[in-house]
């Protein structure tokens, strides 16, 4: 389609495209052979019955291409229930594959706990039996008076006090 318009000092041209339905192919079909058959030289009776045989094989084709419609309908229904199908039963196994592998992250948390504790339990026994046997040999140590708070010697062994 020609337009007058100009853009940038050139003229330039629109082009339209519409796809045709095959609606529109089945209209024109019907209209074009009963045009032809009212025009065609032949007696009423005949062009009747002519034109019941061709609106019978038109009946046959629109019925024979609703089967195919219906049949690729069906089938790209088909065709996309799989295909949603797949895509969930991939979620459901990335979900489940998630999940054992948060419950098998915590078990180890909860192994590296448990093994943590005990180790610090263990620490805390030794560190307290370092201490208690400290204890006793400073006790152990401690000359007779000064645990009964009497006079301890000094270093050149006099006693003060």
């Amino acid at each position: 389609m020609w337009r007058d318009d100009e853009y940038d000092g050139e003229p330039y041209v629109v082009i339209e495209r519409r796809s045709a339905s095959a609606s529109s192919f089945f209209w024109g079909l019907a209209l074009g052979a009963g045009v032809a058959l009212l025009l065609a030289p032949r007696s009423g009776q005949e062009t009747r019955h002519e034109i019941r045989r061709r609106a019978r094989r038109v009946k046959r084709a629109a019925s024979e291409t609703a089967g195919e419609i219906t049949e690729s309908v069906r089938d790209s229904y088909d065709h996309a229930r799989r295909s949603v199908e797949d895509r969930i039963d991939a979620a459901r196994s990335a979900i489940e594959m998630k999940k054992q592998q948060a419950t098998e992250a915590i078990r180890a948390g909860r192994e590296a706990a448990q093994q943590a504790r005990e180790e610090l339990e263990r620490r805390i026994a030794e560190t307290k039996a370092a201490y208690q046997a400290g204890a006793d040999v400073a006790r152990s140590a401690r000359p007779v008076g000064a645990r009964d708070g009497g006079d301890m010697p000094d270093d050149d062994g006099d006693a003060t006090g």
